[in-house]
């Protein structure tokens, strides 16, 4: 059984923050499959179960704030008797230009709050990780307050293309392991400035 898990907060304020982009990514795999996400009565989050290829796939948003991401994980993992190997988080990052991809097997939390609570609840860091880049601050903003904050005009018109390629990375690293999906979707993807 293999587990993607999109980090975000719950509630209508967070929904177009950048933090909520695992979220998104999730609701997007979602609908191209034609699945609802439901309450999981064996952990705190909401889920919806597919196959690709015979290979069952659990898709999973946490239903607990940012800084509680490993109750939930730690729970879904139990419930689906899922090996950490099996195990791929979808989260934002500051350290990554907008957009860009970065799939890994293991690493540290980066001092994202989402994956220092996994690591702690699971006393482990080697699980799959999907970061996705939104960029640092500006200058004068406080690193808290830009992750809570919503997308920029020319963020927004970037933001479906990042997703349907996160998506793509996800479902790459189902049918085709992790080795393969960083070697696609980890180099470099810097995008050409539009001319108008």
């Amino acid at each position: 059984m293999k587990l993607i898990v999109g980090l975000g907060n719950p509630g209508g304020i967070y929904t177009n923050s950048r933090h909520n982009i695992g979220f998104k990514v999730i609701k997007a795999l979602a609908k191209a499959r034609n699945l609802t996400l439901k309450k999981d009565s064996g952990a705190s989050a909401l889920s919806a179960k597919f196959k690709i290829d015979k290979q069952s796939v659990v898709l999973a948003m946490p239903l607990v704030f940012m800084n509680l991401s490993g109750l939930a994980v730690s729970g879904l993992l139990k419930k689906y008797k899922t090996d950490l190997y099996d195990l791929l988080v979808v989260c934002d990052d500051l350290d990554l230009e907008f957009g860009r991809l970065k799939i890994k097997q293991e690493g540290s939390s980066g001092g994202h709050r989402g994956l220092e609570s996994i690591i702690s609840s699971l006393g482990k860091k080697n699980f799959n990780r999907l970061r996705i880049g939104i960029d640092r601050p500006p200058p004068r903003l406080e690193t808290a307050e830009y992750v809570l904050s919503g997308f920029t005009r020319q963020e927004k018109e970037q933001l479906k293309e990042t997703i349907d390629k996160a998506v793509d990375c996800c479902l790459a690293w189902v049918s085709e392991g992790i080795t393969k999906s960083m070697n696609i979707f980890n180099p470099c993807q810097r995008k050409e400035r539009r001319v108008k």
